[in-house]
């Protein structure tokens, strides 16, 4: 998707003042979301990058103070958070609530994209522990905080997964219903590599929709969005172009010529996380899954399955109580 989808919202004229709010965005050292802390920043947030890598996440944050974060002159602060075990991510929530009284909004950016099959922690596949169970586990640690946010007047707090097209590579059907499901291999794909992210890709949509599902139940004012940013030219992106094979990848560099950078590749993350057109029409972007810059579409028939999105939600507590880890 090239970056004339993003025309209609620009953060730097469509979002308004965010001095005073709390921001986590899981990753953010390169990319997406670089970008999408850039933006929020300089409206005034003062932003948590939740990132592995403290020299990484230090040399990031220098960066961006270098290019400069006003107006807003919002601040920039590195949190340690390690998704591959869920026990490191329930900790590094617990260091965060340690230090802030609130949380307006939790971005779930951070992501492993296409590797090899590996199963490091708990044998579990290591994409399913980062993409979904570590998210998983760092969000509902952090959810009573959230929801004491909301419950201020005047507040607007959203939980928003960059989820990705990806989940378009699974045919009908995908299951959660147990280890078995969380560990296939899709060997039999065409692209098993691109089917495994695209199954952590489905959990990260699906447990925005049950996570929307119970908080209003609740009556609890969250919103919950989960996005596909579009086609972005990343560090990554271009890294993965050079593991291709020697047909696919002179295809895949001149595709790269027409992705979107990633200031703009942010700009559907910003429109979920702090857009005003979300909060106006809250019953119409509940749960939702966003193309650029804020288009709801529906992704695919088991993205949009309530009945899969609970046996998930079901399954990673049962295999977090199994590892005990449980939340």
């Amino acid at each position: 998707m090239g970056s004339f989808l993003s025309k209609g919202f620009n953060p730097d004229t469509d979002v308004g003042d965010l001095s005073g709010k709390v921001i986590i965005v899981t990753g953010g050292n390169t990319g997406i979301g670089y970008a999408t802390i850039q933006h929020l920043a300089r409206h005034g947030a003062k932003v948590y990058m939740a990132a592995r890598s403290e020299e990484k996440a230090k040399a990031a944050i220098e960066k961006l103070n270098k290019e400069g974060l006003g107006p807003g002159n919002g601040e920039i602060v590195w949190l340690e958070l390690d998704l591959s075990d869920p026990r490191k991510a329930k900790k590094a929530a617990e260091t965060f609530l340690e230090k802030e009284k609130r949380l307006d909004c939790l971005v779930n950016n951070a992501a492993m994209l296409i590797t090899p099959y590996a199963k490091t922690h708990d044998d579990i596949q290591d994409i399913m522990m980062v993409n979904h169970i570590g998210h998983f586990v760092f969000t509902m640690t952090l959810l009573p905080l959230l929801k004491e946010t909301a419950k201020e007047p005047g507040s607007d707090v959203r939980i928003v997964s960059v989820s990705s097209d990806a989940l378009k590579f699974l045919s009908t059907g995908t299951r959660f219903r147990n280890r078995e499901d969380f560990n296939d291999e899709h060997a039999k794909a065409m692209f098993p590599g691109m089917a495994r992210y695209g199954r952590s890709k489905l959990a990260n949509t699906l447990f925005i929709k049950e996570l929307q599902k119970r908080l209003d139940e609740e009556k609890i004012p969250i919103l919950c969005l989960s996005l596909h940013p579009g086609s972005v030219k990343t560090e990554h992106s271009v890294e993965y172009a050079t593991k291709l094979s020697t047909v696919l990848s002179p295809l895949y560099k001149v595709a790269l010529m027409f992705f979107t950078p990633p200031d703009k590749g942010a700009y559907a993350s910003i429109f979920a996380a702090v857009g005003p057109t979300v909060r106006a029409e809250p019953e119409k972007y509940k749960g939702v899954y966003l193309h650029p810059p804020g288009v709801i579409v529906s992704a695919t028939q088991d993205a949009e399955n309530i009945e899969l999105a609970k046996e998930l939600w079901d399954t990673t507590e049962s295999l977090l109580k199994e590892i005990g880890a449980e939340v």
